[in-house]
């Protein structure tokens, strides 16, 4: 589990293709290699992958073909600047919203416009996923945090404040630049809870109680 808050930007410094759509990364690193242990998750780009190795200052990890295939990181190439964040701790605070680090869908910047101190960005999913994406909703765009602050049809707008565009590669991102999309975690299970509740019996306080969705007082 994530936050979506960015730890840093790291650097690809190797890219082994170990067959047509599997990848060994490594990446450097500095704060996120200060405690790193063999099976920990670290989110590159907003995808959750997993150490196989490391060393001071880099670290390694598999990209299978699943993941290849349905996020941005088949893009990437030796020298790229990568999100970097480590999975969240239990000790510390939990800025941004809940971000598994399994991508739903890729995203495209169709406009990036700066406004005072804040950057725009107009992006465009694929219309599937559109139906989580809210007004004022948290949503992870290339594993960051962000809030949504306009919707039409299945173009969502953010906007960076200066740190967020320091401090992550969004900043550096343009128009026609490819995202990784992650939704609401609460929404898809929304979805999930409704779907499965029509098939089985109508929603109800009952069932939602049963469920775990609200305290039941009784």
């Amino acid at each position: 589990m994530f936050t979506g808050i960015i730890e840093e930007k790291g650097k690809i410094t190797s890219m082994n293709h170990t067959s047509k759509h599997a990848i060994e990364l490594v990446v450097k690193g500095s704060q996120v290699i200060r405690d790193i242990q063999l099976g920990d998750s670290i989110a590159i780009n907003g995808i959750c992958l997993t150490v196989t190795s490391f060393d001071k200052h880099n670290f390694a990890v598999d990209v299978m073909p699943e993941t290849f295939k349905t996020t941005s990181l088949g893009s990437l190439k030796i020298g790229s600047a990568v999100n970097l964040e480590r999975a969240m701790a239990a000790n510390g605070r939990f800025g941004g919203h809940f971000v598994s680090g399994h991508v739903d869908g890729l995203g495209t910047i169709i406009r990036k416009q700066y406004e005072e101190n804040a950057i725009y960005f107009d992006i465009e999913i694929q219309a599937d996923l559109a139906k989580y994406v809210t007004c004022k909703g948290s949503i992870a765009v290339d594993g960051v945090s962000l809030t949504v602050f306009k919707v039409k049809n299945n173009i969502f707008k953010i906007s960076l404040i200066p740190h967020t565009a320091l401090v992550t590669i969004l900043g550096k991102k343009n128009t026609g630049d490819i995202v990784n999309i992650e939704c609401d975690m609460v929404m898809k299970h929304v979805e999930h809870l409704l779907v499965f509740s029509k098939k089985e019996e109508s929603l109800s306080t009952a069932f939602l109680q049963e469920h775990g969705f609200i305290p039941n007082r009784e």
